[in-house]
Protein backbone atom coordinates (compact mmCIF):
# COMPACT_ATOMS: atom_id res chain seq x y z
CA UNK A 1 0.00 0.00 0.00
CA UNK A 2 1.14 3.30 -0.78
CA UNK A 3 -1.26 5.14 0.92
CA UNK A 4 -3.60 4.93 3.89
CA UNK A 5 -6.44 2.78 3.60
CA UNK A 6 -9.77 4.22 6.18
CA UNK A 7 -11.84 1.09 7.00
CA UNK A 8 -15.55 2.24 7.96
CA UNK A 9 -19.22 1.59 7.30
CA UNK A 10 -23.01 2.59 7.33
CA UNK A 11 -24.20 0.78 10.33
CA UNK A 12 -22.54 2.94 12.84
CA UNK A 13 -24.54 5.93 11.23
CA UNK A 14 -28.42 4.64 12.71
CA UNK A 15 -26.76 2.56 15.25
CA UNK A 16 -27.31 3.36 18.91
CA UNK A 17 -26.71 1.67 22.32
CA UNK A 18 -29.98 3.26 23.17
CA UNK A 19 -31.17 7.14 23.89
CA UNK A 20 -29.74 6.92 26.99
CA UNK A 21 -26.22 5.23 27.07
CA UNK A 22 -23.05 6.63 26.57
CA UNK A 23 -22.75 5.29 23.23
CA UNK A 24 -26.35 6.94 21.87
CA UNK A 25 -23.62 9.41 20.15
CA UNK A 26 -22.49 9.45 16.59
CA UNK A 27 -19.14 8.92 16.38
CA UNK A 28 -17.87 6.80 13.19
CA UNK A 29 -20.21 8.67 10.68
CA UNK A 30 -18.95 12.15 12.12
CA UNK A 31 -15.55 10.92 11.12
CA UNK A 32 -16.73 9.62 8.03
CA UNK A 33 -18.37 12.88 6.86
CA UNK A 34 -15.84 14.93 8.62
CA UNK A 35 -12.93 13.66 6.37
CA UNK A 36 -15.47 13.63 3.05
CA UNK A 37 -16.16 16.93 3.76
CA UNK A 38 -12.27 18.06 4.07
CA UNK A 39 -11.46 16.38 1.14
CA UNK A 40 -9.41 13.96 2.66
CA UNK A 41 -11.88 10.75 2.12
CA UNK A 42 -11.74 9.75 -1.60
CA UNK A 43 -13.38 6.73 -2.28
CA UNK A 44 -10.33 5.00 -3.16
CA UNK A 45 -9.09 4.98 0.00
CA UNK A 46 -12.37 3.68 1.53
CA UNK A 47 -12.82 -0.01 2.29
CA UNK A 48 -16.14 -1.01 3.05
CA UNK A 49 -16.31 -3.14 6.51
CA UNK A 50 -17.39 -6.65 5.80
CA UNK A 51 -19.12 -8.71 9.09
CA UNK A 52 -17.01 -11.13 10.53
CA UNK A 53 -18.48 -14.74 10.26
CA UNK A 54 -19.07 -16.51 13.80
CA UNK A 55 -16.09 -19.15 13.01
CA UNK A 56 -13.80 -16.34 12.26
CA UNK A 57 -14.69 -15.09 15.78
CA UNK A 58 -14.05 -18.34 17.31
CA UNK A 59 -10.04 -17.91 17.81
CA UNK A 60 -10.48 -15.29 20.66
CA UNK A 61 -14.49 -15.74 21.58
CA UNK A 62 -16.34 -19.33 22.59
CA UNK A 63 -18.92 -20.56 20.22
CA UNK A 64 -21.52 -20.86 23.22
CA UNK A 65 -20.74 -16.70 23.93
CA UNK A 66 -21.58 -16.24 19.94
CA UNK A 67 -24.35 -18.13 19.83
CA UNK A 68 -25.99 -15.89 23.10
CA UNK A 69 -25.12 -13.08 21.03
CA UNK A 70 -26.74 -13.68 18.28
CA UNK A 71 -29.40 -14.98 19.81
CA UNK A 72 -30.11 -11.99 22.20
CA UNK A 73 -30.23 -9.72 19.02
CA UNK A 74 -32.78 -11.95 16.76
CA UNK A 75 -34.94 -12.41 20.14
CA UNK A 76 -34.14 -8.54 21.51
CA UNK A 77 -33.91 -9.99 24.70
CA UNK A 78 -31.84 -12.39 27.12
CA UNK A 79 -32.73 -14.52 29.76
CA UNK A 80 -31.34 -14.53 33.37
CA UNK A 81 -28.99 -17.21 32.94
CA UNK A 82 -27.59 -15.63 29.86
CA UNK A 83 -27.57 -11.93 31.43
CA UNK A 84 -25.62 -13.32 34.84
CA UNK A 85 -23.10 -15.51 32.20
CA UNK A 86 -22.28 -13.62 29.40
CA UNK A 87 -22.94 -10.14 30.77
CA UNK A 88 -25.41 -9.07 28.21
CA UNK A 89 -28.81 -7.05 28.78
CA UNK A 90 -27.31 -5.22 31.44
CA UNK A 91 -26.81 -0.89 31.47
CA UNK A 92 -23.29 -1.10 30.10
CA UNK A 93 -23.97 -3.90 27.63
CA UNK A 94 -27.68 -3.30 26.60
CA UNK A 95 -29.79 -5.37 24.19
CA UNK A 96 -30.34 -3.36 21.13
CA UNK A 97 -30.93 -4.01 17.99
CA UNK A 98 -27.57 -4.39 16.01
CA UNK A 99 -25.78 -5.75 18.66
CA UNK A 100 -24.56 -8.23 16.72
CA UNK A 101 -24.22 -6.83 13.74
CA UNK A 102 -22.13 -4.04 14.62
CA UNK A 103 -19.76 -5.46 16.73
CA UNK A 104 -19.33 -8.08 14.10
CA UNK A 105 -18.73 -5.73 11.71
CA UNK A 106 -16.23 -3.66 13.83
CA UNK A 107 -14.39 -7.20 14.21
CA UNK A 108 -14.15 -7.87 10.83
CA UNK A 109 -12.76 -4.45 10.05
CA UNK A 110 -10.24 -5.51 12.33
CA UNK A 111 -9.75 -8.91 10.69
CA UNK A 112 -9.84 -7.36 7.65
CA UNK A 113 -6.71 -4.83 8.59
CA UNK A 114 -4.67 -7.69 9.19
CA UNK A 115 -4.96 -9.17 6.13
CA UNK A 116 -4.27 -5.48 4.13
CA UNK A 117 -1.34 -5.05 5.97
CA UNK A 118 0.20 -8.31 4.90
CA UNK A 119 3.03 -6.28 2.61
CA UNK A 120 3.28 -3.05 4.92
CA UNK A 121 1.33 -0.48 5.08
CA UNK A 122 -1.13 2.22 7.09
CA UNK A 123 -4.62 0.90 8.24
CA UNK A 124 -7.48 3.48 9.85
CA UNK A 125 -10.26 1.91 11.52
CA UNK A 126 -12.16 4.05 13.81
CA UNK A 127 -14.44 1.78 14.88
CA UNK A 128 -12.36 -0.49 15.93
CA UNK A 129 -10.37 -0.15 20.01
CA UNK A 130 -13.45 -2.33 21.66
CA UNK A 131 -11.04 -3.20 24.26
CA UNK A 132 -12.86 -5.08 27.23
CA UNK A 133 -14.35 -7.97 25.81
CA UNK A 134 -13.68 -11.03 27.27
CA UNK A 135 -13.79 -14.36 25.38
CA UNK A 136 -16.78 -15.45 27.03
CA UNK A 137 -18.44 -12.20 28.44
CA UNK A 138 -19.23 -8.79 26.88
CA UNK A 139 -17.75 -5.31 29.25
CA UNK A 140 -17.57 -1.85 28.97
CA UNK A 141 -19.99 -1.08 26.01
CA UNK A 142 -17.72 -4.04 23.99
CA UNK A 143 -19.14 -7.11 22.65
CA UNK A 144 -16.47 -8.66 20.82
CA UNK A 145 -12.56 -7.40 21.38
CA UNK A 146 -11.30 -6.47 17.86
CA UNK A 147 -7.76 -5.40 19.05
CA UNK A 148 -7.44 -9.17 19.95
CA UNK A 149 -8.57 -9.71 17.03
CA UNK A 150 -6.85 -7.32 15.18
CA UNK A 151 -3.68 -8.81 16.65
CA UNK A 152 -4.24 -11.91 15.96
CA UNK A 153 -4.81 -11.30 12.24
CA UNK A 154 -1.80 -9.65 12.22
CA UNK A 155 0.11 -12.40 13.34
CA UNK A 156 -1.56 -14.71 11.07
CA UNK A 157 -0.16 -12.52 8.10
CA UNK A 158 2.46 -12.32 8.61
CA UNK A 159 3.49 -10.25 12.08
CA UNK A 160 6.37 -11.82 14.22
CA UNK A 161 6.06 -9.21 17.06
CA UNK A 162 3.39 -6.68 17.37
CA UNK A 163 3.35 -3.65 19.81
CA UNK A 164 -0.02 -2.80 21.21
CA UNK A 165 -0.61 0.88 22.21
CA UNK A 166 -3.60 2.27 24.26
CA UNK A 167 -4.43 5.76 25.34
CA UNK A 168 -7.64 5.10 26.14
CA UNK A 169 -8.50 6.80 29.67
CA UNK A 170 -9.77 3.03 30.24
CA UNK A 171 -7.62 0.15 31.02
CA UNK A 172 -7.45 -2.68 27.96
CA UNK A 173 -8.47 -5.43 30.58
CA UNK A 174 -9.42 -8.06 27.68
CA UNK A 175 -5.93 -7.56 25.76
CA UNK A 176 -3.98 -7.62 28.11
CA UNK A 177 -5.75 -11.01 29.29
CA UNK A 178 -5.31 -12.19 25.77
CA UNK A 179 -1.41 -11.51 25.59
CA UNK A 180 -0.28 -10.83 29.40
CA UNK A 181 2.15 -14.48 28.88
CA UNK A 182 2.70 -13.69 25.03
CA UNK A 183 6.16 -12.40 24.87
CA UNK A 184 6.25 -11.59 21.07
CA UNK A 185 3.33 -9.10 21.86
CA UNK A 186 4.05 -5.93 23.76
CA UNK A 187 1.09 -3.88 25.46
CA UNK A 188 1.49 -0.10 26.79
CA UNK A 189 -1.88 1.13 28.27
CA UNK A 190 -1.87 4.89 29.76
CA UNK A 191 -4.96 5.21 31.60
CA UNK A 192 -6.84 7.18 34.36
CA UNK A 193 -6.21 5.46 38.16
CA UNK A 194 -8.88 4.18 38.98
CA UNK A 195 -11.52 4.18 36.31
CA UNK A 196 -13.22 1.04 35.31
CA UNK A 197 -11.96 -1.80 34.84
CA UNK A 198 -10.16 -0.88 37.73
CA UNK A 199 -7.32 -3.09 36.33
CA UNK A 200 -3.79 -2.65 35.20
CA UNK A 201 -1.98 -1.37 38.29
CA UNK A 202 1.77 0.37 37.65
CA UNK A 203 3.96 -2.02 36.89
CA UNK A 204 5.88 -3.09 33.60
CA UNK A 205 7.52 -6.62 32.61
CA UNK A 206 9.58 -6.54 28.55
CA UNK A 207 6.06 -7.07 27.38
CA UNK A 208 3.60 -5.11 29.67
CA UNK A 209 3.94 -1.89 30.72
CA UNK A 210 0.58 -0.46 32.65
CA UNK A 211 0.59 3.18 33.70
CA UNK A 212 -1.95 4.50 35.34
CA UNK A 213 -1.94 8.39 35.62
CA UNK A 214 -3.64 10.63 38.13
CA UNK A 215 -6.95 12.88 36.77
CA UNK A 216 -5.78 16.06 34.80
CA UNK A 217 -3.40 14.57 32.93
CA UNK A 218 -2.42 17.55 30.80
CA UNK A 219 -0.76 17.39 26.87
CA UNK A 220 2.55 18.41 28.63
CA UNK A 221 2.84 15.03 30.70
CA UNK A 222 1.47 12.88 28.54
CA UNK A 223 4.58 13.70 25.78
CA UNK A 224 6.72 13.25 29.10
CA UNK A 225 4.67 9.96 28.97
CA UNK A 226 5.28 9.24 25.02
CA UNK A 227 9.08 10.20 25.22
CA UNK A 228 10.26 8.27 28.27
CA UNK A 229 7.76 5.11 28.60
CA UNK A 230 6.11 4.62 24.74
CA UNK A 231 8.61 5.12 21.71
CA UNK A 232 11.77 3.70 23.73
CA UNK A 233 9.99 0.30 24.76
CA UNK A 234 8.76 0.35 20.78
CA UNK A 235 12.21 0.56 19.70
CA UNK A 236 13.56 -1.66 22.19
CA UNK A 237 11.24 -4.49 21.45
CA UNK A 238 11.51 -3.80 17.27
CA UNK A 239 8.11 -4.57 16.27
CA UNK A 240 7.03 -5.54 12.46
CA UNK A 241 3.50 -3.82 13.29
CA UNK A 242 2.14 -1.53 15.81
CA UNK A 243 -1.50 -1.20 16.84
CA UNK A 244 -2.53 1.97 18.32
CA UNK A 245 -5.73 2.14 20.22
CA UNK A 246 -6.67 5.69 20.61
CA UNK A 247 -9.36 6.39 22.35
CA UNK A 248 -10.55 9.75 22.61
CA UNK A 249 -12.26 9.49 26.57
CA UNK A 250 -9.23 11.09 27.56
CA UNK A 251 -9.68 14.79 26.51
CA UNK A 252 -10.72 17.68 28.71
CA UNK A 253 -14.63 17.75 27.33
CA UNK A 254 -15.04 13.94 27.76
CA UNK A 255 -18.15 13.02 30.08
CA UNK A 256 -16.67 10.11 31.19
CA UNK A 257 -13.22 10.02 32.27
CA UNK A 258 -11.33 13.12 34.31
CA UNK A 259 -8.47 13.52 32.22
CA UNK A 260 -7.23 17.05 30.84
CA UNK A 261 -5.89 16.28 27.32
CA UNK A 262 -6.48 18.07 24.10
CA UNK A 263 -6.50 16.44 21.08
CA UNK A 264 -3.09 17.10 20.09
CA UNK A 265 -1.95 14.66 22.34
CA UNK A 266 -3.26 11.92 20.31
CA UNK A 267 -2.21 13.03 16.73
CA UNK A 268 1.48 14.01 18.27
CA UNK A 269 1.67 10.06 19.50
CA UNK A 270 -0.08 8.70 16.13
CA UNK A 271 2.93 11.13 14.43
CA UNK A 272 5.78 9.48 16.18
CA UNK A 273 4.76 6.12 16.21
CA UNK A 274 4.23 6.19 11.93
CA UNK A 275 7.29 4.40 10.41
CA UNK A 276 8.40 3.05 13.42
CA UNK A 277 7.03 -0.29 12.03
CA UNK A 278 5.97 -1.39 8.62
CA UNK A 279 2.85 -2.60 9.71
CA UNK A 280 0.67 0.67 11.78
CA UNK A 281 -3.12 -0.15 12.21
CA UNK A 282 -4.79 3.03 13.93
CA UNK A 283 -8.23 1.81 15.92
CA UNK A 284 -10.67 4.10 17.71
CA UNK A 285 -11.96 2.96 21.18
CA UNK A 286 -14.00 5.71 23.91
CA UNK A 287 -15.05 8.96 23.13
CA UNK A 288 -18.65 9.85 24.46
CA UNK A 289 -18.89 13.58 23.57
CA UNK A 290 -19.85 13.46 19.99
CA UNK A 291 -17.73 16.72 18.96
CA UNK A 292 -14.62 16.06 20.59
CA UNK A 293 -14.63 12.46 19.30
CA UNK A 294 -15.29 13.29 15.56
CA UNK A 295 -12.76 16.71 15.48
CA UNK A 296 -10.21 14.39 17.41
CA UNK A 297 -10.49 10.79 15.20
CA UNK A 298 -10.75 13.07 11.81
CA UNK A 299 -7.30 14.71 12.70
CA UNK A 300 -5.93 11.38 13.07
CA UNK A 301 -6.63 10.68 9.68
CA UNK A 302 -5.30 13.75 8.74
CA UNK A 303 -1.94 12.91 10.73
CA UNK A 304 -1.82 9.67 8.99
CA UNK A 305 -1.85 11.09 5.36
CA UNK A 306 0.56 13.94 6.21
CA UNK A 307 -2.47 16.67 6.13
CA UNK A 308 -1.85 20.22 7.50
CA UNK A 309 -4.96 20.82 9.87
CA UNK A 310 -6.65 24.33 8.62
CA UNK A 311 -7.76 26.84 11.17
CA UNK A 312 -10.68 26.85 9.95
CA UNK A 313 -12.76 23.52 8.62
CA UNK A 314 -14.66 23.89 4.97
CA UNK A 315 -17.83 25.13 5.06
CA UNK A 316 -19.26 21.54 4.70
CA UNK A 317 -17.50 20.15 7.62
CA UNK A 318 -18.42 23.09 9.76
CA UNK A 319 -22.42 21.91 8.60
CA UNK A 320 -21.34 18.64 10.10
CA UNK A 321 -20.43 19.49 13.27
CA UNK A 322 -23.03 22.02 13.75
CA UNK A 323 -25.60 19.43 13.01
CA UNK A 324 -24.04 17.52 15.92
CA UNK A 325 -26.43 16.85 19.35
CA UNK A 326 -25.98 15.98 22.57
CA UNK A 327 -29.02 15.78 24.17
CA UNK A 328 -29.34 14.49 27.36
CA UNK A 329 -25.87 15.98 28.76
CA UNK A 330 -24.36 18.98 29.95
CA UNK A 331 -21.41 19.27 28.19
CA UNK A 332 -23.67 19.66 25.19
CA UNK A 333 -25.97 22.75 26.15
CA UNK A 334 -24.36 24.92 25.14
CA UNK A 335 -20.84 24.01 22.99
CA UNK A 336 -17.91 26.64 22.25
CA UNK A 337 -17.56 27.96 19.00
CA UNK A 338 -14.65 26.55 18.06
CA UNK A 339 -16.25 23.24 18.15
CA UNK A 340 -18.21 23.90 15.11
CA UNK A 341 -15.14 25.75 13.31
CA UNK A 342 -11.60 23.88 13.90
CA UNK A 343 -10.78 20.31 14.46
CA UNK A 344 -7.74 21.20 16.67
CA UNK A 345 -7.72 22.06 20.41
CA UNK A 346 -5.81 24.74 22.14
CA UNK A 347 -3.21 22.86 23.57
CA UNK A 348 -3.79 22.08 27.39
CA UNK A 349 0.08 22.25 29.02
CA UNK A 350 0.91 22.71 32.22
CA UNK A 351 3.52 21.75 34.97
CA UNK A 352 4.71 18.11 35.11
CA UNK A 353 3.32 17.13 38.47
CA UNK A 354 5.72 15.15 41.26
CA UNK A 355 3.13 12.76 40.91
CA UNK A 356 4.21 11.66 37.44
CA UNK A 357 7.78 11.94 38.02
CA UNK A 358 7.66 9.52 40.95
CA UNK A 359 5.23 6.92 37.96
CA UNK A 360 7.50 6.99 35.63
CA UNK A 361 10.64 6.67 38.10
CA UNK A 362 8.67 3.52 39.31
CA UNK A 363 8.48 1.64 36.12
Amino acid sequence: MTRPFFIGSEIYRGSSYGSWHPLRVPRVSTVIDLSRAMGWLPNDVYVPSPRAKPHALTIWHTPEYLSALHNAETAQSVSAEVKARHGLGTPNNPVFAEMYRRPATAAGGSLLAGELLRNGGIVYHPAGGTHHAMPDRAGGFCYLNDPVLAILALQRNGAQRVAYIDIDAHHPDGVEVAFADDSDVLMISVHEDGLWPRTGGLGATDSLVNVPVPRNLNDDEMALIRDDVILPRVVAFKPDAIVLQCGADGVEEDPQAHLSLSNNAHWDIVRALIGMAPRLLVLGGGGYNPWSVGRLWTGVWATLNGHDIPDRVSTEAEDVLRALRFDGNRRGKNPPEHWFTTLQDKPRTGPIRDEIRDILNRL
